[in-house]
C-alpha cells in the first residue's frame, strides 16, 4: 500500500500482536482492533458532533445570507466566513473521520498483507529468504500482491517444513529458523472457516463471497440508524439520505471484494461499531438542547411549499412555453417585453399605456412571476405569457422579434441570453430605480444591451463613464425618465391633502445586509413610540422582499411587538396601495429607493440611517461621477448614524420642523434631475414606434448621445 501503509503498518502491527496474544485468534483480533480504533477516534467523533450541531444551528442564518447577498458572491463568502468564525465552526470538521479513516485502511492491509513484518518482526533478510524459498517450491518468481501470505501458507504445509529448515545451514544461518516456522504456524488467519488472508472473488462462489455481502449489509443497518439519529442527516431530504445509503452499500460491497477478508472483517465491524458511538455521542451533546427545531420545522415546511409550488409553476410554464412557440407565433412577434416579478410592471405601464394609445402595435408580455398582475389586465393587444427557469432560457435565445424590453441586467452574462435565431434585436434596458446604476449593479451589467432608457442625466453619463473603462461599445442613450415618479406624482396630486393629528412617521427599511429592521429599529421605536407616547403615529413598513426572503425573522419582529400595536403604531405588511407613503409626514430609511420615491412624489424630507451600504459593484469609485445615492441623501433630508438612533426623536422633531426648507430643496433636485418629469412614458413609447418603423438597425450601428 505503498510508504502510507508501510509507516502506519509498523505501529498497527504492534497493536494487532497485542490484541492476538491477548486472545490468540486472528479474527477476534481485528474485531479487537477495530473496537481500539473506535476508541481511540471517540474524541473525534464528538468534535465531528458539536461541529455539526453548530452547521444545523446555523441553517436559518445561513439561508438568510444567501438571500441577503444573492447579487454578491464574494460578500455571501464574507459573510459566512464571519458567520462561521462567529460560531466558532469548521467546514472542513466533517472530513476529519474520513482523513483518520483512510490511513488506518492503508496500514491495517498493509499489516495483513505483510505479517512476518508488522506482527511477527522478522528481520529483512529473513523475509528476503523465506519469500525465495516460497517461490522456489511454488515454481514461480512472482507471488503476487502478498507474498508474505504466501510464505505463511507454504510455511503451515508439512510437506514444506524441511525445505525452510534448510535455510539454516544457508541463506539464514545463525537464525533460529526453526522458531520462526513455529511463529509462522502460531498464526491461524482462519475465522470460522474464513481464510482472513485470502481475497474474496465474483468468479468463486465460496464462503469468502459473504464478506463483500456482510460489508454492505452493515453499511445498510449503520445507515438506516444514521438517517434517523445523525444530527446531520436527519436535516436531509428522503432523495440525499438513501442516495447515501445505496452509495454507501455499493461502496462497501465493492471495497470489501479488493481487499483480504481480514480487512473486510474490520471494514464490517467499523460499520456495526459505528452505532453504539452515534448513540454515544448523542446522549453527551444532545443536539436538541442548541438547536431550535422549531425554526428549523417552519423552514422545512415553507421549503417543502416553495417546492409544490414549484412544481406547479413549472408545469403552467410548460404550457405557455409551448403555447408561445406554437404556430410560428415567435415570427410573429415584434414587440416583447419582458419582466421577472410582478412588482416589476409598474416600470413599464407608463410606456406601455402611451404604446396602446399612439400605436396598434401588439405586445408580447413574458413574466416569470404566474401571479404577474398583467393577467389581469384584459386588454386584448397585451398578450401575457409566463414563462420561466429552462423555459424561459430557451424562448430568449429564440426569439425573432424586433425589440425586447426588459428590466433585468446581466443580459448575455447569465441565464437569459440574446437571441441565437436573430441578430439584430434591439434590447432596452429600463432601469427600475432611480439612483446609481454603477453602485447597485454588477461590473458590465448593461455590456450586452443596445438602448437605455436613462432615468437622468446621472446615469446617461455612468453608462458612458461605465463603457469607457470597460471598453465596450457605445449604447443608444434615450432620454426617457422616470415611469414610477411620473405616475406617484400623478396619483399623490390627486389625493386630497389633509393634516394628520399628530406626525406620522413611516419606517420603510430596505432588506439588504444591516438594515434597520435586523440592526436598530428596537432603538428607533423606543425612542419614538415608547419614550415619547402619543406624539407621533409610527408605521413600520418592511421591504416585501425581506418578508418574502425572512420570513423567520418577519415572525419574530412581529411576535415582539403585537401586544403594543395600537392607533398610532402598527407594522404594515399589506404593499397593495401607497396610502401609507402619501400620507406619511416623513420616512425613515437606510438605503432604500423608497426615500427618493417618497420625497420627490411628497416634496417632503427623509430621515436617512447610516447603515452599511449596499454595495454590488465594489469598483463603483472607478468612475468619477459620484452616485446618486450618497450625494442627494443630505439634499431630500438629513443622516444620522445607526448608534445615535436611540435618540432619533430628536433628528425626527428637527426635520419636521423645516419641512418647508426641504420642499423647496427637494423641488429644485426633482427638476433637474429627471429627464421628462410627467412625460417618460410617452418618449419611451415614440422611442419603440420609431424604431419598429423603421429599417432595423444592427447593435454594432447604435449611436451615442
Amino acid at each position: 500500500m505503498g510508504i502510507v501503509g508501510e509507516i502506519l503498518g509498523t505501529p498497527l502491527g504492534y497493536i494487532m500482536k497485542l490484541c492476538y496474544d491477548l486472545i490468540h485468534n486472528y479474527g477476534f483480533a481485528i474485531i479487537v482492533f477495530t473496537l481500539f480504533t473506535k476508541v481511540i477516534l471517540f474524541p473525534v467523533s464528538m468534535l465531528v458532533q458539536k461541529n455539526s450541531v453548530k452547521m444545523i444551528k446555523m441553517k436559518p442564518e445561513l439561508d438568510a445570507l444567501k438571500y441577503q447577498y444573492i447579487d454578491d458572491k464574494d460578500g455571501l463568502l464574507d459573510a459566512q466566513a464571519a458567520l462561521y468564525k462567529r460560531e466558532k465552526y469548521s467546514p472542513f470538521a466533517g472530513t476529519i473521520p474520513l482523513l483518520i479513516q483512510l490511513p488506518l485502511i492503508f496500514g491495517l492491509i498493509d499489516v495483513v498483507y505483510r505479517p512476518l513484518k508488522h506482527i511477527l518482526h522478522f528481520p529483512a533478510e529473513a523475509i528476503s529468504a523465506f519469500t525465495a524459498k516460497a517461490s522456489e517450491l511454488l515454481g514461480t518468481a512472482e507471488l503476487g500482491s502478498s507474498p508474505e501470505l504466501v510464505v505463511m501458507r507454504c510455511a503451515n504445509d508439512p510437506a514444506n517444513q524441511q525445505a525452510f529448515l534448510d535455510l539454516q545451514n544457508g541463506a539464514l544461518s545463525g537464525h533460529d529458523v526453526g522458531g520462526m516456522l513455529e511463529k509462522m504456524q502460531s498464526i491461524d488467519m482462519n475465522f470460522f472457516g474464513f481464510d482472513l488472508s485470502a481475497v474474496p472473488s465474483v468468479a468463486v462462489l465460496n464462503l469468502l463471497f459473504l464478506i463483500p455481502v456482510l460489508a454492505g449489509l452493515s453499511a445498510l443497518i449503520m445507515c438506516v440508524v444514521q438517517n434517523k439519529i445523525n444530527v446531520l442527516q436527519i436535516e436531509q431530504g428522503p432523495l440525499a439520505k438513501w442516495g447515501m445509503t445505496v452509495f454507501m452499500i455499493a461502496f462497501s460491497t465493492y471495497f470489501a471484494f479488493l481487499v483480504p477478508a481480514g480487512v473486510g472483517v474490520y471494514w464490517i465491524f467499523g460499520n456495526l461499531f459505528s452505532i453504539p458511538v452515534m448513540y454515544l455521542v448523542n446522549l453527551i451533546y444532545n443536539p436538541k438542547k442548541y438547536i431550535d427545531y422549531k425554526t428549523l420545522n417552519k423552514l422545512k415546511e415553507k421549503a417543502k411549499a416553495e417546492r409544490e409550488q414549484k412544481r406547479a409553476d413549472n408545469k403552467l410554464s410548460r404550457r405557455y412555453y409551448k403555447e408561445l412557440c406554437a404556430n410560428h407565433n415567435l415570427s410573429k412577434m415584434r414587440l416583447m417585453f419582458y419582466s421577472e416579478q410582478s412588482g416589476f410592471y409598474k416600470y413599464f405601464e407608463n410606456i406601455i399605456d402611451a404604446l396602446l394609445q399612439n400605436s396598434d402595435e401588439i405586445i408580447y408580455y413574458v413574466t416569470s412571476d404566474p401571479r404577474d398582475a398583467i393577467f389581469q389586465k384584459n386588454n386584448p393587444r397585451i398578450k401575457p405569457y409566463y414563462v420561466a427557469g429552462n423555459h424561459l432560457i430557451a424562448l430568449m435565445m429564440k426569439l425573432e422579434c424586433r425589440i425586447v424590453v426588459m428590466t433585468t441586467p446581466d443580459l448575455e452574462k447569465y441565464h437569459i441570453k440574446r437571441s441565437k435565431v436573430r441578430k439584430n434585436i434591439e434590447y432596452i434596458y429600463v432601469d427600475h430605480g432611480c439612483t446609481s446604476i454603477n453602485l447597485t449593479y454588477r461590473p458590465g451589467a448593461l455590456d450586452y444591451f443596445d438602448t437605455v432608457f436613462a432615468v437622468s442625466r446621472n446615469q446617461g453619463i455612468e453608462v458612458r463613464e461605465i463603457e469607457q473603462l470597460r471598453g465596450t461599445r457605445k449604447k443608444r442613450i434615450v432620454k426617457c425618465g422616470y415611469g414610477l415618479i411620473d405616475n406617484m406624482t400623478q396619483a399623490y396630486e390627486k389625493l386630497e391633502k389633509t393634516q394628520n393629528e399628530r406626525p406620522t412617521i413611516l419606517i420603510a427599511p430596505s432588506w439588504q445586509y444591516d438594515n434597520i429592521l435586523d440592526s436598530c429599529v428596537d432603538d428607533i421605536i423606543e425612542s419614538l413610540v415608547g419614550r415619547n407616547g402619543d406624539k407621533y403615529k409610527v408605521i413600520v413598513r418592511p421591504h416585501p422582499q425581506y418578508i418574502r426572503r425572512f420570513p423567520l425573522q418577519m415572525e419574530s419582529i412581529l411576535e415582539k411587538y403585537r401586544d403594543r400595536f395600537n392607533e398610532n403604531f402598527k407594522i404594515e405588511t399589506d404593499f397593495s396601495s401607497n396610502v401609507t407613503v402619501y400620507t406619511a409626514d416623513m420616512v425613515i430609511t437606510d438605503w432604500s429607493a423608497i426615500a427618493f420615491e417618497f420625497s420627490f412624489t411628497t416634496l417632503k424630507p427623509t430621515l436617512f440611517v447610516n447603515t452599511q451600504m449596499k454595495v454590488v459593484n465594489r469598483d463603483y469609485k472607478k468612475i468619477k461621477l459620484k452616485p446618486f445615492d450618497i450625494t442627494a441623501r443630505n439634499v431630500v433630508g438629513k443622516s444620522v448614524e445607526k448608534e445615535e438612533t436611540a435618540d432619533i426623536a430628536g433628528a425626527v422633531e428637527e426635520l419636521l420642523a423645516h419641512q418647508a426648507d426641504y420642499k423647496q430643496s427637494i423641488a429644485e433636485l426633482k427638476e433637474s434631475y429627471f429627464y421628462n418629469l410627467g412625460h417618460s412614458g410617452e418618449v419611451g413609447a415614440q422611442y419603440i414606434i420609431d424604431r419598429l418603423s423603421a429599417k432595423p438597425a444592427c447593435a454594432e450601428e447604435a449611436d451615442g448621445e
